[in-house]
């Protein structure tokens, strides 16, 4: 069956549309003292530990994984993703001005949170980016060697959980807990080699 290519207006539609929701997700979790997984939640640790903006955090860890991105990925999927990076930096960092929460419920934060960036991850997957970090990984282990995009990302995420123990409360990283696995079943789920036919 022949396939569609993804037209140039649709990738930016998706890096915009994808970036965001992961943009409302990180706000959520970092309003209720909460830690997801990949670079993401290192950057979290950073902020809580020493203060770096989140923003500066997430581009700072992501900088060793461009070379796998260019080198196993492509220089194409590397563009989005520095992009997507990029993009979910400037939304961080700018978000307060246009998104006030005066408090938010740790369950739902952690639920809706991690429902949000899965959603946002899952968009940009399809449309061959990621946000750096272990999702390049992922990605080039699942189109390589069949292992499940969304499964390997739930490890790393509790391995980055874990640490987080000493940095925040133990309910906050049980909650966190819950939220990476909201957010890579939503992956496991709906990321499947086959299953999404659009192409870039």
């Amino acid at each position: 069956m022949a396939t569609d290519r993804h037209r140039f207006y649709e990738d930016i539609l998706a890096l915009l549309n994808g970036t965001l929701f992961v943009a409302i997700g990180i706000i959520f979790y970092a309003e209720a003292s909460l830690v997801t997984g990949s670079a993401a939640g290192i950057a979290l640790l950073l902020n809580y530990a020493t203060g770096l903006p989140f923003g500066a955090g997430f581009v700072l860890v992501n900088v060793p994984f461009f070379w796998l991105a260019v080198s196993r990925m492509g220089w194409p999927f590397a563009s989005r993703t520095f992009a997507a990076v990029r993009l979910l930096a400037l939304m961080t960092r700018y978000a307060p001005a246009v998104i006030v929460l005066d408090g938010i419920d740790p369950l739902f934060a952690a639920m809706a949170g991690g429902a949000l960036i899965g959603v946002g991850l899952l968009i940009l997957f399809r449309h061959r980016a990621g946000l750096g970090g272990f999702s390049i990984l992922g990605l080039y282990l699942q189109d390589n060697h069949g292992i499940r995009a969304g499964w390997f990302q739930l490890a790393v995420d509790l391995a980055i959980l874990f640490v987080a123990l000493f940095f925040i409360p133990l309910q906050n990283a049980a909650l966190s807990v819950l939220g990476a696995v909201v957010l890579n079943v939503t992956l496991a789920i709906n990321h499947r080699p086959g299953r999404y036919v659009g192409m870039t």
